[in-house]
């Protein structure tokens, strides 16, 4: 058994006994490995996000958060690629990081016959990179609203001058050219719209600014209609 198939056979093991824990050694009596190479792979999942914790003690190991995890997937190989294709339109977005996770679980979570097929599909679909493609946003500002704390800054006019300030951020907005972060900027005393770009440099502080509504009138931007984002 290759790694990739024995890192799903891990977590489909872990979940067909959860809440039950796993030990290593058992793991490995299953899989045919040393108890270490179970530990590594262990850890492999856990930094890739999946949720499995180590229970102490002597009847303890490792468990599955079931409530947490997809079973496989009925997704055919289309629509893996087609979501695939999807998310790689997340580039320059502050959601690619966690695009390229969530497209890690999608593929961990479908049957390994269809995840093989959408694999060999994704092979012969090629695209065309653009030199001029959005950088990659920061990840100081690509996680602003998830840690939710004051950031420092330093921002760019349309002449290059730079402002140092400190800003409680409250959402986004984005178009095809930019995306705009949203926030209370203390230097002006009331809401500002950063364009990412122009973010020079960016530090996360330690404090965790008030709740803020973010009205709709905070969103009036003479750039065309804003939607919100629906997951419906």
């Amino acid at each position: 058994m290759n790694r990739t198939d024995r890192l799903y056979a891990l977590v489909e093991e872990l979940r067909a006994v959860s809440p039950r824990p796993r030990s290593a050694r058992w793991l490995a009596g299953r899989f045919e490995v040393s108890a270490r190479t179970v530990e590594r792979d262990i850890g492999a999942l856990q930094q890739s996000g999946v949720p499995i914790y180590a229970e102490p003690g002597r009847t303890g190991g490792y468990c599955l958060d079931k409530a947490r995890t997809l079973p496989p997937v009925n997704l055919t190989p289309g629509e893996a690629v087609a979501m695939a294709l999807a998310l790689r339109q997340l580039d320059g977005t502050p959601f690619r990081a966690t695009a390229a996770s969530a497209l890690r679980k999608l593929i961990a979570a479908m049957q390994k016959d269809d995840a093989a097929a959408a694999g060999a599909l994704a092979a012969r679909v090629h695209l065309l990179t653009d030199a001029g493609a959005p950088p990659s946003m920061p990840r100081e500002l690509a996680d602003a609203l998830v840690t939710r704390r004051v950031l420092r800054i330093g921002y760019g006019d349309r002449e290059g001058a730079v402002t140092r300030r400190e800003i409680e951020p409250l959402g986004y907005v984005g178009k095809p050219e930019h995306w705009y972060l949203v926030a209370w900027c203390r230097l002006r005393e009331s809401v500002r719209v950063f364009r990412t770009d122009r973010i020079v440099s960016v530090s996360v502080t330690a404090e965790v600014p008030p709740p803020r509504p973010l009205r709709r009138e905070d969103l009036d931007i003479p750039y065309g209609v804003v939607e919100q984002l629906s997951l419906s």
